[in-house]
């Protein structure tokens, strides 16, 4: 399949998940190019952070659709970590819908080649990383692709607490997006779109409830901080990936295999020869099964 930015994305469908696993891309920048080999690659390890570092210009990949409830994400214990739906007890797992909420309300995704490392404890919020890429709450008009890279800007970041660990929430826009001109900091976002950050508070803080868990809490008072603040941010889960993807952090159960990062004698070096096996022992494609009528079910509760 070829994305509107013309990331390919081959997508199977099996009765686990629904995995989209990323080749080679091209974005509208020098350092990219799109490979016609289609080259398998890593969404977590091999798409640069940076479109344009000079003006702190992020990728993005996008991992959920805005309006669509299929909880996926990158699978970082997967070889080559592919965008996958999770599965809970042997089922396809999808976000509830919050009244008034329907899915997710942004583009979410994350920025690659970021970490957020479960042995630190942020100073901020008192705790450990959630051993994700930094996630990403892109607030454009558009909405985008599964597995689709786009160049966005930081308006601001949450600090969300969820069951205990530091999960950092990055409000950005498309660079591309109309209204991306006019957005240039978290109080733009406040005065241009009123309301919007408050139901971002709101979809965090309830939309594991339906699961039976507790609201999550956020530090800060549940403020959002600004774009500087939310830059540095970003750039220390970079720098806490940097120190796993060069082995001088434990990796655990992380794949960090990948086809452009590392030199040829790393251990985390995978050639194309092994990307390619390793996807070809994929499961075929099963047959497509339907959405649980359960996923367009609202959820009631009293704010507290």
């Amino acid at each position: 399949v070829m994305n509107p930015d013309h990331s390919v994305v081959d997508i199977r469908q099996t009765k686990a998940a629904c995995i989209c696993l990323l080749y080679s891309y091209s974005v509208k920048s020098d350092c990219l190019t799109e490979n016609a080999e289609g080259k398998y690659i890593s969404p977590f390890h091999d798409i640069p952070i940076y479109a344009d570092e000079s003006q702190n210009i992020f990728h993005v990949v996008v991992e959920v659709p805005r309006w669509t409830n299929a909880k996926m994400e990158i699978a970082t214990k997967d070889l080559l970590n592919p965008i996958k739906q999770d599965v809970k007890k042997g089922k396809l797992r999808y976000v509830a819908n919050v009244f008034p909420h329907k899915g997710y309300i942004w583009n979410y995704g994350a920025i690659p080649q970021t970490w957020e490392d479960p042995t630190h404890k942020d100073g901020d919020t008192d705790c450990c990383g959630d051993n994700d890429p930094i996630d990403v709450c892109e607030i454009g008009s558009k909405v985008c692709s599964r597995g689709e890279v786009i160049k966005v800007k930081v308006l601001g970041v949450l600090a969300m607490i969820d069951e205990g660990e530091t999960d950092w929430k990055v409000i950005a826009i498309n660079v591309e997006d109309p209204e991306a001109n006019d957005l240039n900091n978290i109080s733009d976002v406040k005065r241009l779109k009123p309301g919007y950050l408050e139901a971002t508070v709101d979809w965090f803080r309830r939309y594991k409830v339906p699961d039976g868990k507790p609201e999550n809490r956020f530090a800060f008072n549940d403020e959002f901080k600004d774009k500087d603040f939310a830059i540095e941010v970003i750039k220390s889960t970079h720098n806490f990936w940097k120190a796993l993807i060069s082995q001088k952090a434990k990796a655990g159960e992380l794949k960090c295999k990948n086809t452009c990062v590392s030199a040829g004698d790393s251990p985390f070096c995978c050639s194309v020869d092994e990307a390619k096996a390793a996807v070809g022992e994929t499961c075929p494609c099963g047959k497509e099964e339907p959405i649980p009528s359960s996923v367009d079910k609202w959820f009631y509760y009293e704010k507290k």
